[in-house]
């Protein structure tokens, strides 16, 4: 069926499609194969991340490197220093002081030099870690903006606000510690590792005997701890969900007697989130005391074996004493490295979260070679238009439509009838799934979303304005520099000037993120004023004038009718009394145009809207 509105003459045939092509397959916000999924593949995604610091990162291993590798010449210094003893008291000159003072300053000095390049690594990690933060916040941005909206709409803020703050600032936490203590624990292993195989090959492979064990330990009890950190971070993200909730709409909590069940639930979240993160944290902390105990172990059998080896005049006590204390630094990263199994399971899985918003399907590119309608004069067609979020459940089936320009639309129709996605399709926030939509011609698919909503003012039903003035709230929706007076003149047009020039600032009031200060209506003239400022050639109101007050909707409309010239107009609204001087009402049911006409056609017909308008204005007579 096709429908048009007054002038009712019919539409010119339309050009072929030049867009791209609709969506057709798995609904917005469908991971793509390369969603993370596992411990090792999210780790290395992480790392990858760090790529475009590579420079930095070769400093940093550089720096790390040195100070390490100054670092390990330490205990053979005091081990030398230990045989000049030892031979000085066995032999009559005595013992060598000089010489045991230029070992000892060579000792100091090198523990000194490594101070100063392991400084030196963690001031180039601590750059490299922000940088990567900063691009991973980034990231997050740009592609909230590039989601498709029923991709949000399937998410509560606070769990995308969780993603895009807390699991990233946990992530350079895990980076900031892997940089500052597992590099530095990693390249004291190897050359730890170089010096004992240095001093005594058979005594190294004692030491290295320990080391399957520890690995094993190390695997075991990470696999168990891992889900329990991915748990702990998806729980905070629905207990930030519950306190956004409850928080912005404290007011309807309070009025309806909700707090306790609030409280509630925030009690059962927080319990969910104490038992995830104690599981979590048990688990992980079996690997300390584990491989602390298989480095006791492989003390006694460094003790043993060297003690046997300086009896049969194999290794000198010097030798001994060195393998013993670099046997101890051999253990310390391994157990150090251990202990931070459980913060590199909490950041990758935090990782996994945030990689899985970068994953979600975003919306249909722009085409490469956009269109652009010239003149642009507001003629609006749904061309056999279908819609549905599930393949099974039809919004919208077949709908045609052409709205002329300067024309003003009503849209009508019980809760689910598909008026507000009618509008969420002509603005782009929905792909149709079948037919088109144009713009005085041009398939809308085929201009840029950008010039598509250059061209479209919207005020919604819920208002938002952010933490500034006034002015500049209403000046938002205009790019560069906006003179004062244009925006008074906006404000007058959306009856707004009278109250904001009776605030103590006027247009300088500072507002907060809720519009603190002013009342519903208010904050509605305020919003209303922003669109009017952009100087559309469509205009959408969906449900603009349901949370305003009688007076406050009588401005509206007076508003509305001295801007109507020269604009297309749709108006979304339940109160059939704000859309009786519509060109055109639109009847919507189940997706479909039911009935079209002006308010007094469709009341003498006595179809759908006849039926809307008895239910709305009907009075019960007790008798």
């Amino acid at each position: 069926m096709t429908t048009t509105t007054e002038p009712r003459d019919k539409a010119p045939t339309a050009p072929a499609r030049t867009g791209p092509p609709r969506q057709t397959g798995p609904g917005p916000g469908t991971p793509s194969l390369e969603r993370s999924l596992s411990f090792r593949a999210s780790g290395l995604r992480l790392l990858r991340t760090l790529a475009p610091d590579r420079a930095l990162l070769v400093a940093l291993l550089a720096a790390g490197a040195t100070g390490v590798a100054l670092s390990v010449l330490g205990p053979l210094f005091l081990g030398r220093a230990t045989d000049l003893v030892v031979t000085g008291v066995t032999r009559p000159a005595g013992v060598d002081f000089a010489a045991v003072g230029r070992v000892l300053a060579l000792s100091a000095a090198v523990v000194l030099g490594s101070s100063v390049f392991i400084w030196l690594q963690q001031r180039i990690a601590t750059t490299v870690v922000q940088r990567a933060g900063h691009r991973l916040r980034e990231r997050a941005q740009h592609k909230l903006a590039r989601l498709p909206l029923s991709h949000l709409d399937r998410q509560p803020r606070g769990e995308v606000l969780s993603r895009t703050t807390n699991d990233i600032d946990n992530i350079t936490q895990t980076l900031q510690q892997a940089f500052s203590q597992m590099v530095r624990a990693l390249l004291t292993l190897v050359g730890v590792l170089a010096m004992m195989f240095w001093i005594s090959p058979p005594l190294a492979l004692v030491a290295l005997g320990t080391v399957p064990v520890s690995l094993a330990v190390a695997a075991l009890v990470g696999r168990r701890a891992q889900p329990q950190f991915v748990k702990q971070w998806a729980v905070t993200g629905r207990l930030g969900g519950h306190v956004e909730e409850m928080v912005t709409g404290h007011t309807e909590v309070v009025a309806f007697g909700r707090r306790e069940e609030a409280v509630r639930r925030f009690d059962e979240l927080g319990e969910e989130l104490y038992r995830a993160g104690f599981r979590a944290q048990v688990v992980s902390g079996f690997i300390q005391p584990a491989l602390t105990f298989v480095g006791n172990l492989n003390y006694v059998a460094v003790a043993v074996v060297g003690g046997l080896r300086v009896a049969s005049g194999t290794l000198t006590v010097g030798d001994v004493q060195a393998f013993v204390q670099y046997s101890y630094e051999f253990n310390g990263p391994v157990t150090q490295i251990a202990a931070m199994a459980n913060l590199l399971q909490s950041g990758v899985a935090s990782a996994e979260r945030v990689f899985d918003l970068l994953d979600a399907e975003e919306e249909t590119p722009d085409p490469a070679a956009p269109l652009r309608p010239a003149p642009v004069r507001g003629r609006v067609s749904f061309e056999e238009v279908s819609f549905r979020h599930d393949p099974d459940r039809p919004l919208i089936e077949d709908l045609s439509l052409t709205v002329e320009p300067g024309r003003t639309v009503a849209v009508v129709g019980p809760t689910g009838a598909g008026k507000t996605t009618l509008v969420n399709l002509l603005m782009r926030f929905h792909e149709p799934t079948g037919g088109r939509i144009t713009l005085d011609g041009v398939d809308t698919a085929a201009m840029t979303r950008e010039e598509l909503r250059s061209h479209t003012g919207m005020v919604l039903q819920d208002t938002w304005l952010f933490g500034g003035t006034i002015a500049e709230n209403i000046a938002y929706g205009v790019p560069g520099e906006v003179s004062r007076e244009r925006i008074v003149a906006a404000a007058e047009a959306a009856r707004a000037d009278r109250f904001v020039r009776t605030l103590p600032d006027g247009y300088d009031t500072v507002l907060d993120e809720d519009g603190g200060g002013l009342s519903a209506g208010e904050k509605q003239l305020v919003t209303l004023a922003r669109a009017f400022l952009s100087d559309p050639v469509v205009l959408v109101l969906d449900e603009a004038t349901s949370s305003v007050d009688t007076r406050t909707e009588l401005l509206v409309q007076q508003a509305m009718s001295s801007l109507r010239a020269g604009r297309t107009s749709f108006v979304v609204a339940h109160r059939l009394s704000t859309i009786r001087d519509a060109d055109t009402i639109l009847v919507m049911e189940r997706g479909a145009i039911a009935e079209q006409g002006t308010h007094e056609e469709l009341l003498a017909a006595g179809g759908a809207y006849a039926r809307l308008h008895a239910a709305q204005f009907a009075r019960t007579v007790e008798a």
